[in-house]
C-alpha cells in the first residue's frame, strides 16, 4: 500500500518551489539581492505559518504575490521611506553574435529604465501581468483594485513604454542623420 502524503508536506514542496518566483518579485520591488531574499524568506516563512489561509483550489502563486507585496508594504509604513524601485527583468540574449549581444543588451538597459520610470502602480500592473504571468484578475487581487483598474494601469504602462521607445528610435535615427550617419 501507498503511503499517504501530508497535505502541509505536499504544500510546502509547491511552496518551496515557487520561491525563485517569491524571490524575483520581491527583487523587482526592493531593487536589491539581500533585501528581496529577506522580504521573500518572511514571505515564504509567513505562508507556512498561515498555510490554514491559503484556500485550496486557488493559485498559489498568487497568494504568495499578494504576501510578498503585503509585506513590503508593511515595511514602507515601518521605515517610512519611500525609494525608487527598479524592475529586475531578466532576458537572456540567445545569439552569441557579438553586436546582437551588445544591441539586446543596450535595448534591456533602455527597457529597464522605462519601466523605472513608469508610476509604481502601471509597473506593478506590468510586471505582474507580463513578467509573472498572472491573469488580470489575480493581479487586481493583489493589488486590490477592480480587474478594470488593472486593465486600465496596464494599457497606461504599455502607451508609455510604446511612445518612450519610438521617442528613443527617433532620437537615435535622428542623431545618427544629423551626423552624417546612415
Amino acid at each position: 500500500m501507498g503511503e499517504t502524503i501530508d497535505p502541509s508536506r505536499r504544500l510546502w514542496d509547491q511552496i518551496v518551489a515557487l520561491r525563485p518566483r517569491v524571490y524575483r518579485f520581491a527583487y523587482v520591488l526592493v531593487r536589491s539581492p539581500d533585501e528581496a531574499d529577506d522580504l521573500a524568506q518572511a514571505a515564504l516563512e509567513r505562508a507556512m505559518t498561515r498555510h490554514e489561509q491559503w484556500q485550496e483550489g486557488t493559485r498559489l502563486d498568487s497568494w504568495l504575490f499578494k504576501i510578498v507585496h503585503n509585506l513590503w508594504l508593511n515595511r514602507l509604513s515601518a521605515d517610512n521611506v519611500r525609494r525608487q524601485h527598479r524592475p529586475a527583468l531578466s532576458l537572456v540574449a540567445t545569439e552569441e553574435d557579438g553586436v546582437r549581444t551588445a544591441e539586446s543588451r543596450i535595448t534591456l538597459a533602455l527597457v529597464r529604465r522605462l519601466i523605472e520610470k513608469l508610476p509604481h502602480d502601471q509597473r506593478m500592473a506590468l510586471l505582474l501581468i507580463v513578467v509573472e504571468g498572472l491573469s488580470y484578475r489575480e493581479a487586481a487581487d493583489i493589488l486590490e483594485v477592480s480587474v478594470g483598474t488593472v486593465t486600465s494601469r496596464l494599457a497606461r504602462a504599455r502607451i508609455a513604454l510604446r511612445a518612450a521607445l519610438d521617442d528613443d528610435a527617433h532620437q537615435t535615427t535622428g542623431g545618427m542623420i544629423a551626423a552624417g550617419g546612415c
